[in-house]
Formats: structure tokens, C-alpha cells, sequence
């Protein structure tokens, strides 16, 4: 009578084993009635997760890579065969360094002055319609791009004007103001030497002809 029920469990227990699932694959329910998948390998993720921002830049049709969040540039500067007046300065007169410095900065929008300072061993005339070191010392001398010369206040107009300041100098244009502005810039220009602590123009002009007979090397001299 026990070898029969031996038997009998024996029987129950293979075909338990034959025609159920593993363990590790049964479904089974919690106190709220949802199904829990028992496998510890298994881990549902009910939200999938989407990466944001761009990862890959977009190629453009040339082939070159384009990055989409690049930010665009402003205020670029042109570039400077652009330039509508060309500026004939002296870089060693302390005050005109300063106006020079300001139409620098403003030139950064606009790239419409090319500044050329006469003070520099590599000033050359030929490159500026005949103009000398001597001639540029008087007085100030700008170069339209068509090759025009201007000078004294018409100068400052014209470089005011490019930049966007051309109503600082506007009422020069009309006489009798335009006569009187020029006097009034001559008077300043004849003693600027004297009053920025420098030597007389012959004096400069003597000290330069020397020190260009001298020296070897005129990137290397210094005035």
C-alpha cells in the first residue's frame, strides 16, 4: 500500500516537471492583482528613454560637416580690399593716436578705413599716389578708393563719414563754417610738433634721412 502511493507521487511529480514552466518563467501576482515576471534576469523598462540634443552634425551637401547649434557670427569684419578711404596717420604723435584709436575701434564694424602710418620705416609714396613723408607731416592726407586725395578737414569727413559718425564733421561742408574749420586745423597742424613736446619738422626730417642712410636693416631700426 506505501509502494503504490510512492508510485502515484512519483507519477504526479514527473508530469509536473514535464508540462509546467520553469520557475524562473512563471508569471505570478501580487497583492494589487498585477502580473510579476519572477525571472531576476528579466527587467522591464515601462518608459523607454530617448537621448536629446543632437548627437550626430548634419552633413551638408558638399560633404562637409555642419553643426546645426553653431551660433552665427556678427559683426564680421570685411575684408580689408573692402576699404572706401585709406588714412595717412603719424604714429608717433601722441594725440592723434588717440582719434586714430577711435576710428579703429569703430572700423571694426565697418572695415571701410585702411590705416597706414607714415612714422613706419616701410611708408612708401609710390604706394600712396605720390604722397611724401614730408607732404603727409604738414597736414593730414586721406585716400579715397578711386584714388582721390583729400586733406585737413575734408579728411576728417570723409573718415567720420565710413564709420558711421558723419555728423560730427556735416556742417564743414557748408561755407562759411568750411573755411573757417580749415583755418582753425591749419593754425593746430603748423605747431603740433611743438605742442605734443616733439622737435620741429625739419629736425624730424633731418633725424629720418640720416638714420635711412645708416642703417642696414629698416625693419629692425627704430626712430
Amino acid at each position: 500500500m506505501a509502494f503504490r502511493r510512492a508510485i502515484s507521487v512519483g507519477r504526479q511529480s514527473n508530469n509536473n516537471s514535464l508540462f509546467s514552466l520553469p520557475r524562473f518563467l512563471r508569471t505570478t501576482y501580487n497583492n494589487n492583482n498585477v502580473s510579476v515576471i519572477t525571472n531576476p534576469c528579466f527587467r522591464p523598462n515601462p518608459f523607454p528613454h530617448y537621448q536629446t540634443g543632437v548627437k550626430y552634425s548634419i552633413r551638408a551637401i558638399n560633404g562637409t560637416a555642419v553643426d546645426p547649434m553653431a551660433p552665427k557670427k556678427e559683426n564680421e569684419q570685411p575684408l580689408p580690399e573692402n576699404w572706401k578711404v585709406k588714412m595717412l596717420y603719424d604714429g608717433e604723435c601722441p594725440l592723434c593716436m588717440r582719434e586714430v584709436d577711435m576710428l579703429r575701434e569703430r572700423n571694426k564694424s565697418y572695415g571701410a578705413i585702411k590705416f597706414v602710418d607714415i612714422s613706419s620705416e616701410e611708408y612708401s609714396p609710390d604706394d600712396n599716389q605720390g604722397l611724401d613723408y614730408e607732404t603727409v607731416m604738414g597736414r593730414i592726407h586721406a585716400i579715397l578708393s578711386d584714388g582721390t586725395v583729400v586733406r585737413d578737414v575734408e579728411a576728417f569727413r570723409k573718415l567720420y563719414e565710413v564709420v558711421g559718425l558723419g555728423w560730427v564733421y556735416a556742417v564743414t561742408k557748408y561755407e562759411p563754417i568750411a573755411s573757417i574749420a580749415d583755418t582753425i586745423y591749419g593754425v593746430w597742424a603748423k605747431y603740433r610738433l611743438q605742442i605734443t613736446g616733439r622737435p620741429p619738422l625739419e629736425e624730424v626730417l633731418e633725424t629720418r634721412k640720416k638714420k635711412k642712410e645708416t642703417c642696414e636693416d629698416s625693419k629692425v631700426c627704430k626712430m
